[in-house]
């Protein structure tokens, strides 16, 4: 079987481990975590970066930061993962999805404009498959409306939009460093703080709400409960495996992007006969080749294609259930405006095995070539690359 995903590994993560073991520095803090830290501020060039737990953990950083309340509402796309909306929701603010833009899955700006009231504090973008969205727009919308940004940027580590990271235009950028996605820790993430302003109390959220940070400074003689917060910290041992991929990334990235544009050059001709639908990543976006997506006329051959690729040994998933139609989307949010691509294109949509070291695209593609063949579509003569 061709795995979807297969986890990163540079080589050099075994040997952190083990000397974060025999320091015995195992939990939050220590200098693997200073190291992860250090690595991330630079190379974003930010005001400060925190290694977290998760993503999860580092967007409900955010929504305490942002000081939300009930009676707030957050605009954000359904086609997201349930951590976007629910680091949200449990500040007792309200969501409101919005549809995307079905080129690149990514909200769309006009129905964003069109859902703010003057209950609205954020807008939450998910930077989709890696590629950016469009932030000129959207931080023009931010300003005229006095709201803050928060890039959920999971799956859009190094991808850029114009000459800047995502993860440092909004207000704070959320990066997850999960396995599933190509920088890893198992489970992982960090936040960015993009405002002075908020570097301060990041550093309390941080530390379960006190000013341990500034005690071992030694800009306080003690460290004091000062506000709310909670263990949202990134462990040593974890931070260890992690410095090893940060370390590479840029090289992974580099790779994992060549692949992408190998699937993209491959199925072209199926996309300009019409059998499937590629993404185009916009003028703006350089993507990170973190995933490959197609979309199928339908749910029932998209269906057919996953049961077809299963069956010759290719592990291909869709993604995303649009997060207003489920139970607690119902419950803690709202749809504002027409969903005219969101539930559709959700049911449409098509994930490819990409990872650090996939030598079996040609194969991939000759299958999805050959689906179209059996199925009695006119598919186009393959290309060979």
């Amino acid at each position: 079987m061709i795995p979807f995903h297969r986890p990163t590994f540079t080589g050099n993560e075994t040997a952190n481990v083990l000397q974060a073991i025999d320091g015995r520095r195992i939990g939050p803090g220590g200098t693997y975590v200073t190291a992860c830290q250090d690595w991330l501020s630079e190379r974003f060039q930010v005001p400060l970066a925190l290694p977290t737990g998760s993503s999860t953990a580092a967007l409900e950083m955010a929504a305490l930061l942002l000081d939300l309340k009930a009676g707030d509402e957050v605009i954000l796309p359904s086609f997201a993962y349930t951590s976007t909306a629910t680091a949200f929701a449990r500040t007792g603010a309200r969501l409101v999805f919005v549809d995307i833009d079905p080129a690149t899955m990514n909200l769309d700006p006009g129905a964003v404009e069109a859902a703010i009231t003057d209950k609205t504090r954020a807008i939450v973008l998910v930077h989709y498959a890696g590629i950016a969205c469009d932030m000129e727009r959207f931080l023009a919308i931010a300003e005229r409306h006095d709201l803050a940004i928060v890039e959920d940027a999971a799956l859009a580590f190094l991808a850029r939009h114009e000459d800047r990271l995502c993860g440092t235009l909004g207000t704070f950028g959320c990066f997850s460093f999960h396995e599933s996605k190509s920088i890893h820790c198992g489970q992982g993430g960090a936040l960015l703080i993009n405002k002075p302003e908020f570097v301060a109390r990041a550093e309390i959220i941080l530390e379960k709400g006190t000013d341990r940070r500034q005690f071992l400074r030694g800009e306080v003689d003690r460290y004091s409960w000062r506000d709310i917060g909670s263990f949202f910290a990134l462990e040593n041992i974890r931070a260890a495996f992690l410095l090893a991929q940060l370390q590479a990334s840029q090289a992974v990235v580099e790779e994992l992007t060549g692949l992408w544009w190998r699937y993209h050059a491959r199925l072209a001709p199926l996309a300009r006969s019409g059998l499937l639908e590629l993404a185009e990543p916009p003028a703006h976006a350089q993507l990170n080749g973190h995933l490959f997506w197609l979309k199928l006329a339908d749910l029932a051959q998209r269906d057919a294609l996953i049961a077809h690729l299963r069956a010759r040994g290719v592990h291909a998933v869709f993604h995303y259930v649009p997060l207003h139609s489920a139970a607690a989307g119902l419950r803690f949010g709202r749809f504002s405006g027409k969903d005219r691509h969101t539930s559709r294109d959700a049911a449409r949509l098509l994930r490819l095995p990409l990872f650090q070291g996939f030598d079996d695209l040609d194969r991939v593609v000759d299958l999805v070539f050959t689906f179209f063949e059996q199925t009695g579509s006119q598919a186009p003569r393959r290309k060979i690359s």
